[in-house]
């Protein structure tokens, strides 16, 4: 008696074992991005001697912070775009001796090259507007924490910094989107960048 009771719980069991499908891990997704419409707005103020178009869909204020301390620029401004969890810091410096211009260039460059411990890579392309505002747009490949950087200038008197940052895990998978998105904005506030002294 107790081997047919055994015998019918082994049968249970591997009738039970048997009839299962085979599992596949489901691949890894990422949240949906609803990207903002796009529109444009106009950057004046009295105390920057710079304008542009941003997109409306970003929020300007000043860079109140900045290590701890208070910025020496009052031109220090975040992009901020909310919806897509980035910011886009600009930081100005106006020029006042011959070799301002060289050393804000090799600091540009040498914050820009900080990434490339995580970066893949780092293309440098000429920025050149019609406003006669000149400088140096860096795409940052790869993981790293700052995807795009740039800097402005007038070769002179005005020298105007930009690194877009999200607030998230650097990951391109995930922030590629976002970035393709975000590229024609950010060319647009370039191209009609000019300073007004």
């Amino acid at each position: 008696m107790w081997m047919k009771g055994l015998l019918l719980l082994l049968s249970t069991l591997w009738l039970g074992l048997s009839c299962r499908q085979a599992s596949t891990p489901k691949p890894r997704g990422y949240f949906k991005i609803t990207f903002p419409e796009r529109s444009y707005a106009h950057y004046v103020d009295s105390l920057c001697p710079f304008t542009f178009v941003y997109p409306a869909y970003g929020i300007i204020n000043r860079d109140e912070v900045f290590l701890d301390t208070v910025p020496d620029n009052p031109c220090w401004l975040n992009l901020t775009f909310p919806t897509l969890n980035g910011n886009l810091h600009l930081s100005y410096k106006p020029m006042q001796h011959r070799n301002d211009l060289e050393k804000l260039m090799l600091d540009a460059h040498r914050l820009t090259y900080k990434h490339v411990i995580k970066a893949e890579f780092i293309e440098e392309t000429v920025i050149s507007n019609p406003h006669g505002v000149g400088g140096l747009w860096y795409d940052v490949g790869g993981n790293a924490a700052s995807a795009v950087q740039f800097f402005l200038t007038d070769s002179s008197r005005h020298f105007l910094r930009g690194a877009l940052y999200f607030y998230n895990t650097p990951n391109m998978d995930s922030i590629a989107p976002v970035l393709q998105f975000l590229r024609p904005d950010l060319i647009k506030l370039i191209e009609s960048f000019r300073w007004t002294s």
